[in-house]
């Protein structure tokens, strides 16, 4: 056993303990984070506007701080775009992470002295986690790669931008950096494809044993390795025994990837964004991820069927049930203030705290009242190919509200690597595990007011292809499980 093995176990039983602490005292740890943060920002711009200086407890910060999305936001945001001081939070951010927007265009996510470090160690810790757990640390003598955004970074107004990906590659730790691959230079290409490519190049004859990226993209990487070298990923590399991701689930994914790797392989999943790093997986036998509570976020949670109605209702951590879809809304040491990041949650475990992430609050399709979620669809796809020799590249979920001919119905585009023998029986067998899940589609199902769902199959790097001609291949961005419109699936047809 090497020293840097020896050491990283050490390391990971302290980190443990830590953990342990405040996972043991949750509301406690929330509740000392939130007065942290109030205190820090009540002479802000948004902290005198809202009153903080008088805030003492989360029923009174409710009443003077609504729920945000980033287009309520914007207005502060674009003062400390412009190079304002003291707006959001005190002083200027170190970075801005730069995404996709919607109506807006690009959004500014503010990253800041306080906030940084909590992304960095959040990705150490879970790491740490899995050796600790495990007792596995030979991998940290391997070499690592994480597919990820440019590390180029523009400037505006002083303050540095970039994809958060990119920005977080500057923060390597120096133990590190020999073990890291691909080469900066190979980092900052900006062609998904070109990357990809020189990526294989750099790596192929290494002695790689951790990869991490979102399963998609990564998928990518694995298949151009298996014709590069002409064998399974697992063969190409021997020691390759950990893959970290994130942005999507794995499991849609898994049959391929331990047929690409020829063995299976353990597995972490992280759960950062822009706006912070919520959780990570710390048990390999555990469903879902440790909620991180002392990461300088303070928590609400809002459940989804009531999200859209007039003052829903906003829970602390205090107060979540298990199995209940909630929308997480975040305050940090970045200057968001009760903020809407998108995403829907579910807690698998209430000691400690542990979360999957059930989709995306704008991304399900109720258009005939059914809302159908991510997780929902995510679930009864990988339901209907067990046990089977089917596997999915890629897929996408949308309404057909007016068919040529019959009901309305789900269609799902389905982009297989191995098909099933009947696509029919395949269909069916999905709209079983579908009407099991969600008891508003059953009852449309059974009403005849939806026919049962049809699949529509996808060429060949059909996804990738719609990806590429809206320019966002590769890096962070991911295809939505499904959608109440059909504007991305009427490029897939």
């Amino acid at each position: 056993m090497s020293i840097k093995s020896i050491a990283a176990k050490i390391f990971a039983k302290k980190i443990h303990k830590k953990t342990l602490k405040w996972a043991s005292n949750p509301v406690e740890t929330q509740q000392k984070v939130f007065q942290d943060l109030i205190r820090q920002a009540q002479n802000t711009q948004f902290g005198k506007d809202h009153n903080f200086a008088e805030i003492k407890t989360f029923q009174a910060f409710a009443k003077q701080v609504p729920i945000r999305d980033y287009e309520d936001l914007k207005p502060y945001v674009d003062k400390v775009v412009n190079g304002e001081e003291n707006i959001l939070w005190k002083g200027k951010p170190l970075y801005f992470a730069k995404t996709s927007g919607t109506t807006s265009g690009a959004k500014y996510i503010p990253l800041t002295k306080e906030s940084m470090p909590f992304h960095i160690e959040a990705a150490r810790n879970a790491i740490l986690s899995y050796i600790h757990e495990t007792g596995n640390a030979k991998f940290v003598d391997g070499k690592m790669i994480f597919l990820q955004g440019s590390p180029t970074l523009e400037e505006k107004n002083g303050i540095k931008l970039g994809r958060l990906s990119g920005i977080v590659a500057h923060f390597v730790p120096k133990y590190l950096q020999k073990n890291r691959l691909p080469s900066w230079e190979t980092n900052c290409i900006d062609d998904w494809e070109t990357k990809v490519d020189a990526v294989v190049e750099e790596t192929i004859n290494e002695n790689m044993s951790v990869i991490s990226g979102i399963p998609s993209w990564v998928q990518m990487y694995f298949e151009k390795l298996n014709i590069k070298g002409g064998k399974p990923v697992g063969e190409l590399f021997k020691n390759f025994n950990l893959f970290i991701y994130g942005g999507v689930n794995y499991e849609p994914y898994r049959a391929k990837f331990e047929n690409l790797i020829g063995r299976k392989v353990d597995s972490i999943e992280l759960f950062p964004a822009s706006e912070g790093f919520f959780a990570y997986q710390d048990k390999q036998s555990e469903k879902g991820m440790l909620l991180l509570l002392n990461a300088g976020i303070f928590y609400e949670f809002v459940k989804s069927d009531e999200f859209f109605t007039e003052n829903p209702k906003r829970y602390t951590i205090g107060e979540i049930e298990l199995n209940v879809n909630y929308v997480l809304i975040i305050s940090t040491n970045a200057g968001l203030w009760a903020y809407n990041i998108g995403d829907t949650v579910q807690f698998t475990s209430l000691k400690p705290y542990r979360i999957i992430v059930s989709g995306r609050i704008k991304h399900f399709i109720s258009a005939f009242g059914e809302h159908v979620i991510g997780k929902e669809v995510e679930t009864a796809l990988q339901e209907a190919m067990k046990n089977t020799t089917i596997t999915v590249n890629e897929f996408t979920v949308a309404p057909q509200i007016n068919p040529k001919a019959g009901l309305p119905y789900h269609e799902w585009f389905i982009e297989f690597e191995n098909e099933p023998n009947n696509l029919e029986e395949f269909a069916l067998q999905i709209d079983n595990f579908m009407r099991k899940q969600n008891s508003y589609y059953d009852d449309l199902i059974v009403g005849s007011v939806l026919q049962t769902l049809k699949i529509t199959k996808v060429a060949k790097n059909g996804f990738q292809d719609y990806m590429k001609s809206i320019g966002k291949l590769g890096g962070q961005n991911k295809i939505p499980r499904l959608s109440n419109d059909r504007i991305i699936v009427d490029k897939l047809s």
